[in-house]
């Protein structure tokens, strides 16, 4: 069960990393309330997925601190990654497991009862559509079922915050409808989800709060209506990151004319 107590679903503070003379993530500190639908919105190469990766415990930071329900992820990794789930983008999977066989494990990893494991797979496998291919092993899976059953597993111990790194990227719009609904429903039952994206059409259709990153650290961070001041997700997002203006310049030859 989660910590009682009124500390953020996750808060990241001071948070850097550095790859050798280069810094991905630098100072980075950040704040996401309980029960909230949580987009994390930058261009690439913004420092989301590293961000992401320190948060949960998948990548160690240089400096500063990242909580989840107001434990240390890095100081009680058991504990903390107890209330998490997780799914990475481009982080491998279990490929040699078939997708109802990958599911019982991470099920038996989160010591899960063997009755509720078959339970919530069962209805994991058919929510997601994935029934047909069961017993299909994960590296045979297509880029979109690979995204679904990593959702899969990141939901199957039921988690008081789930993190998504890119949830919908090469997910089908019917897919992506379902997955919205799931979303959702964890926020409307008390859950905290925190996920990436570069769609900001995605982002201010889906989510309540917003944080706009670039260069490895918080341009706006808040509620999305605030963070939007009146303006378009995407017209706030060129306008924070600074994006430079179509001047119309350059690669005349692609109009060039053509026989």
């Amino acid at each position: 069960m989660p910590p009682s107590g009124s500390s953020p679903a996750l808060r990241l503070r001071g948070l850097s990393k550095a790859f050798g003379a280069m810094w991905a993530v630098r100072e980075l500190s950040l704040e996401v309330p309980r029960g909230t639908l949580y987009g994390i919105v930058g261009p690439n190469g913004a420092g989301k997925t590293t961000t992401l990766s320190m948060a949960t415990g998948l990548l160690r930071p240089t400096a500063g601190v990242a909580e989840v329900l107001g434990v240390d992820v890095w100081a009680d990794p058991p504990r903390a990654k107890a209330l998490m789930g997780v799914s990475p983008d481009g982080l491998r999977l279990f490929e040699h497991l078939t997708g109802r066989e990958m599911l019982a494990y991470v099920g038996a990893l989160r010591r899960l009862d063997p009755a509720v494991v078959e339970q919530r797979l069962g209805e994991l496998l058919t929510v997601l559509d994935l029934s047909a291919d069961q017993d299909v092993v994960v590296a045979d899976y297509s880029a979109g079922m690979v995204k679904k059953i990593s959702l899969a597993a990141a939901l199957i111990h039921a988690p008081a915050l789930l993190v998504l790194d890119e949830p919908f990227e090469a997910v089908d719009p019917v897919s992506g409808q379902v997955i919205r609904s799931i979303l959702r429903r964890i926020v409307a039952g008390g859950g905290t989800v925190v996920m990436s994206s570069h769609v900001m059409e995605l982002v201010e259709g889906l989510c309540d709060h917003v944080a706009v990153v670039a260069a490895g650290a918080v341009l706006a961070a808040g509620p999305i209506d605030e963070v939007r001041g009146g303006r378009s997700m995407h017209d706030r997002f060129l306008e924070l990151v600074g994006a430079r203006p179509d001047s119309g310049e350059g690669l005349s030859w692609l109009s060039a004319a053509r026989p």
